[in-house]
């Protein structure tokens, strides 16, 4: 059969994106009818840019979620004489179609693109938000207290911070460092501060009532302490938490490498806001020094904090697909973007059509973030 031609196989690939279509359009029905309750989200859409950042990123997150039922093949699947096949080739009579054509294992490129969004997207938001719950807990009494805790602290974030960051990720990621103990103790120490930040925050609002407290430090323990050992060191009883060995390398790497950004960020607004009125009214009160910073200083910087994460998760995402290309993904048959563009390069020249889709892809992950963080920065500056 005749490949299809370019606007057969545009349709066609519009077609297989239903689910995220439709998901798409649930979101934004519900989130622009209820925008005047949804505080700072609610007004992003009074910003062209922030909605079309987040339509970007949503259509990745959704894409994500439902790779099964977008994707026609499996992306490790092998089919015979489909390699380097240009897009839109047939599959046989009725096997289906190879919309971006194949890779030079015979795979499919437009299945293995859609599942490349769910390699990045499970490890770029969670690193990052283990890396802000590190600076946020190190960052908030080091701007609060300042002195000997500041110094300290400061030293050792502006320590990681000397090192180049493509260069430290990729020392941290290597399969000899795998090796080693190195990734299992940062872990280790990384992994704490979580269990620790929600320690400090349930203690410092109801510590004062520990019939209150019981409950959610109670919870914090058990369900912390669970995770932290599956996560940490592979020793969920249930085998419910578990990161494998290269996964655990490139988390931990992430955690480690953005941590002390944030702690530099946290660190200057908590300085900035310590010196506000509402402040020295908490202390008159005789709050404690945690119930002022997680419960008067955070709450009032989250803006700040909301755009960072955006702007930080498309620098993760970036520094994943560096990886990939070279070589130091999850695994060498993940279908990961950076990975997949650094096979496809080879034989740029000759076949564009396996690197091309992942890259495309890639950039709009990124633009997306960036768009829709510039979308909350200027929505949050109009507190």
């Amino acid at each position: 059969m005749e490949p299809l031609g370019w606007g057969a196989i545009f349709a066609r690939m519009a077609l297989a994106f239903w689910p995220v279509w439709l998901s798409l359009a649930a979101v934004f029905a519900l989130s622009i009818g209820l925008r005047r309750r949804l505080g700072l989200y609610g007004r992003l859409f009074d910003s062209p840019m922030g909605m079309i950042g987040l339509a970007l990123v949503l259509f990745w997150v959704f894409a994500a979620v439902f790779a099964d039922v977008i994707a026609p093949f499996g992306p490790l699947e092998q089919y015979s004489g489909m390699k380097n096949i240009k897009p839109g080739a047939f599959l046989g009579d009725d096997g289906g179609v190879f919309l971006l054509g194949g890779d030079n294992l015979a795979r499919d490129v437009f299945s293995r693109m859609v599942h490349g969004a769910r390699t990045v997207l499970e490890i770029a938001p969670a690193a990052t938000l283990f890396a802000f719950m590190v600076g946020i807990t190190l960052g908030l009494p080091a701007g609060f207290f300042g002195g000997t805790v500041d110094t300290v602290l400061s030293f050792l974030a502006n320590l990681v911070l000397a090192f180049p960051v493509i260069l430290l990720f990729y020392l941290l990621v290597t399969p000899e460092m795998r090796e080693t103990a190195i990734p299992t103790a940062l872990a280790a120490t990384l992994f704490v501060f979580p269990i620790v930040f929600f320690l400090l925050l349930f203690w410092s609002r109801y510590g004062e009532d520990p019939a209150r407290a019981a409950p959610f430090i109670g919870t914090t323990l058990v369900l912390g302490l669970w995770v932290y050992s599956g996560l940490a060191f592979n020793a969920d009883p249930l085998g419910v938490f578990s990161m494998d060995p290269n996964l655990l390398n490139i988390f931990v790497s992430v955690v480690f490498v953005n941590a002390p950004t944030v702690f530099r960020i946290v660190r200057g607004l908590g300085m900035d806001i310590k010196t506000r009125d509402y402040v020295a009214a908490a202390q008159t009160r005789g709050e404690g020094a945690w119930y002022i910073m997680l419960w008067e200083i955070l709450p009032n910087v989250r803006g700040p904090l909301i755009v960072d994460f955006c702007l930080r998760l498309g620098y993760t995402t970036i520094l994943l697909g560096t990886l990939g290309f070279f070589g130091l993904g999850v695994s060498p048959e993940s279908p990961d973007w950076g990975m997949t563009i650094n096979e496809g390069r080879r034989l740029l020249s000759i076949y564009p059509h396996p690197a091309l889709p992942p890259a495309l892809a890639l950039i709009s992950m990124v633009l997306g973030l960036n768009l829709l963080a510039d979308g909350l920065r200027e929505q949050s500056m109009k507190d």
